[in-house]
């Protein structure tokens, strides 16, 4: 009995020797876990470690110990009370000696995160979700978090058997992860979060998980929890990042989207980076940009379908980052997009990736390769339209200088796809251009003279997309589908047509290009292999002019215009086939049927209703109700009488309205003789010369005898001579070589200003024998055209 009562006393008295900060932690355990923490003591332990904040290490360590111990014991219930308890001490004490109590508490949290046990994961995890919402008052020189990165990462990709179990252990991996980032990030004394080695962890971790809900694979609980929280997660970490750091954080999911094939589907890949555009600063957006132009260049002998959806998300992408910053990476996203489609048609003329034909080579799918290039030329449209007009005006003209021009300056690789591919690229890059909208009178005339010299090439696919791009460019209110039927109705009102006054701007342009647009109309009519289509653009694009452009003047030359299509139609000097004649006789028709009614002149329409109802009673193939259908009825117009609309009458009745009479009278004449053609015209011909060295004394002979030509006829007789040939070839001329046309201007001025130099304004002086004589005009006081002026 004595000898219990000794050593009860040793005992006690061994107890009360110990440390104060241990009894008081060991205060805070019940004896039954289920009851929880002892709050009670639990304010006692706080309250000591806040007044002796150097003991908080050794709660710490002794807190960690006894969790050691329980864990390795299997008693889970004393497990959660320590955790807990270091999380409230964690809350309370900011002390400048925190730090060796945190290496205690990361040791704990290691701890439960290595264990098999999801519960003891998911405590382990919430504990240090709470520890990186605190603001340390100190930092660390010494921390480490690559364990947290590695171990949260491996449990976002759970493949527990139960998958409620499953969900619950990802979702605290996302939250470990969004923990990490949050307590690094703006820590300058911690390792980089945005190093590689993490970012190539923690991004696929967040797209896996992601990637779930579009899979299909998901439960509805997870669609509701783990993909909210995982973009929740993403959408912080990008937000967080800073310039340097865009491309760490973006080449991770260019290869995550490349190792699971995810471009082919394109949904899940467009939804990654509209969440990335959304969410990193506008400032930064071009390095995005930057990075996809990049990883399809990277992939340019990848199949179709996955450089088909590179570009679909880079269309999304692009036109998120125009109402940012793109800055100079404009043109990049363009001559990277064309390169791809050039690269594409080579792909699918030639078979192979590499222009042969060996066995092993990848097959290559015409089909894939032709939706690759629909989605770059829709990228193109795309993304032009998005950009601000002086923008759109530069990448139109960007595009236009890269349209390859047969024998001149082909643009496909010398790999076998020949013209044929040249004449693809034409046509997708007019395509392109289709897309733009609404910028006519911005569009410089190193624009719009190349487009509307491809009006004249002998492609009908060509020609009518040059129409429809002047159409997109003109139609401004959305005008354009209603002209989309061709008719000659009796009351225009019913197609709501939207006409505004016509502005400065407006006025301008069609000094300045009117003459133009008419002359391509007039010789885009003419054209023996233009169809239905062509003729049914034709009229749109006249009826847009008079309701987007026209002023009074506009008005007198579009129906001169109109008048002389009719003429064209009855001569027998043009090669027209029957149907053609028809066509022509039927877009006459219907655009002085419109115009007639937007001018409000009652005689004027009058006249125009009177001969369309004569025609429609002896002629109806001369209306387009009869011409523009899918079975067309028409026979060889015998036109006479009253189914011709009259100049005389026309002039007559508008005169007394107060329109020009004088030029109302005038008939229309295509103008060849303006100076860009003139220079065409005369460069036609004399470009044998140019490219004919080392000629037999024949050849030079010819060549004089051209040479005198050029000097002596009149102007207007070799431009007669020569405008049959030139208005078919005159896209070729402004490619050629800056010595060719530096000889071709010395040849102008030669004729033009040496042999007749121009009169003074005096006129003419006595010479000293009695003759009259020229008065030459020095060189330096001469007046030369803008053209001939560099």
């Amino acid at each position: 009995m004595s000898f219990f009562l000794y050593f009860s006393g040793v005992c006690g008295c061994c107890g009360a020797l110990r440390p104060r900060y241990k009894r008081l932690v060991d205060n805070i355990f019940p004896e039954d876990p289920e009851d929880g923490l002892v709050k009670a003591n639990m304010e006692k332990l706080t309250f000591y470690a806040l007044s002796a904040p150097e003991k908080l290490d050794r709660i710490g360590a002794y807190l960690s110990e006894r969790l050691s111990r329980d864990v390795a014991r299997h008693r889970y219930g004393y497990v959660c009370i320590a955790m807990e308890a270091l999380d409230q001490l964690l809350m309370a004490c900011h002390c400048q000696s925190i730090n060796l109590f945190v290496e205690s508490f990361l040791k704990m949290v290691r701890k439960l995160l290595e264990s098999d046990k999801p519960n003891l994961q998911i405590l382990g995890t919430n504990s240090f979700v709470k520890f990186a919402n605190i603001e340390e008052d100190t930092p660390s020189y010494h921390r480490s978090y690559d364990f947290f990165v590695s171990r949260f990462s491996e449990m976002c990709h759970s493949s527990f058997e139960d998958p409620d179990i499953r969900t619950k252990i990802r979702m605290a991996g996302i939250k470990g992860l969004q923990g990490v980032v949050r307590k690094t990030v703006n820590d300058e004394l911690q390792a980089n979060i945005w190093d590689p080695q993490h970012m190539d962890k923690i991004v696929p971790s967040l797209l896996f998980n992601l990637q779930k809900l579009l899979d299909g694979s998901a439960s509805e609980k997870e669609k509701e929890s783990p993909v909210e929280l995982t973009e929740r997660c993403f959408r912080e970490l990008l937000g967080r990042a800073a310039y340097g750091n865009i491309k760490n954080a973006v080449t991770p999911v260019l290869m995550h989207l490349d190792n699971h094939c995810l471009w082919e589907g394109k949904t899940f890949a467009v939804r990654c980076f509209k969440i990335i555009m959304y969410s990193i600063q506008s400032q930064h957006s071009h390095l995005v940009i930057q990075q996809l132009l990049g990883h399809l260049d990277a992939n340019s002998k990848n199949s179709a379908t996955v450089r088909a959806g590179i570009v679909e998300v880079l269309l999304e992408a692009a036109a998120i980052a125009a109402s940012g910053s793109v800055g100079p990476t404009v043109l990049e996203v363009f001559n990277t997009l064309l390169r791809q489609l050039r690269l594409s048609v080579d792909y699918e003329l030639t078979g192979s990736y590499d222009g042969s034909t060996n066995i092993g080579t990848k097959i290559i799918k015409a089909h894939e390769e032709r939706q690759l290039q629909e989605a770059v030329i829709r990228t193109i449209g795309s993304f032009a339209n998005t950009l601000p007009t002086y923008q759109r005006s530069e990448v139109m003209l960007f595009i236009m200088g890269k349209i390859p021009v047969p024998g001149l300056h082909p643009v496909l690789p010398a790999t076998g796809s020949g013209p044929d591919g040249t004449r693809m690229i034409q046509v997708m890059l007019l395509k392109s251009l289709v897309q733009t909208t609404n910028m006519l009178t911005a569009l410089p005339s190193s624009f719009l003279e190349p487009l509307l010299s491809f009006s004249l090439t002998e492609d009908p696919e060509v020609r009518l997309l040059v129409l429809q791009i002047l159409l997109s460019l003109i139609d401004r209110h959305d005008n354009r589908p209603k002209f989309a039927n061709i008719s000659s109705i009796s009351d225009i009102s019913m197609l709501k047509l939207k006409v505004d006054k016509c502005s400065r701007q407006d006025n301008l342009f069609m000094k300045k290009h009117g003459q133009q647009l008419y002359r391509h109309i007039y010789l885009g009519c003419k054209e023996q292999s233009s169809g239905r289509q062509h003729y049914e653009t034709l009229f749109t694009l006249l009826g847009l002019l008079s309701v987007e452009l026209a002023n009074e003047e506009v008005v007198v030359d579009l129906i001169r215009l109109a008048l002389a299509l009719q003429d064209l139609a009855l001569t027998t000097d043009e090669a027209l086939p029957v149907y053609n004649r028809c066509a022509v006789h039927a877009v006459a028709a219907a655009y002085l049927n419109l115009i007639c009614q937007l001018t409000t002149v009652p005689a004027f329409c009058q006249h125009i209703h009177e001969v369309i109802e004569v025609r429609q009673k002896e002629s109806p193939h001369l209306l387009p109700e009869d011409v523009f259908v899918d079975n067309p009825k028409y026979e060889s117009p015998l036109v006479e009488g009253g189914v011709l609309f009259l100049q005389s009458k026309i002039t007559e009745v508008l005169g007394g309205s107060g329109y020009n009479t004088e030029r109302l009278a005038t008939p229309y004449v295509p103008q060849y003789t303006d100076y860009c053609f003139a220079f065409n015209t005369l460069y036609c011909v004399w470009l044998p010369l140019v490219d004919s060295v080392g000629m037999e004394e024949q050849e030079r002979e010819r060549r004089r005898q051209v040479v005198e030509k050029f000097q002596k006829a009149p102007f207007e007789e070799i431009a007669a001579h020569c405008g049959a040939r030139v208005h078919k070839n005159i896209i070729l001329y402004p490619h050629y070589s800056p010595d060719s046309i530096f000889f071709v201007f010395v040849f102008l001025f030669d004729c033009f200003v040496v042999s007749r130099p121009p009169p003074s304004p005096s006129g003419t002086i006595s010479s000293g024998y009695g003759q009259t004589q020229s008065r030459s005009v020095p060189i330096y006081e001469m007046k030369f055209p803008d053209l001939c002026v560099y």
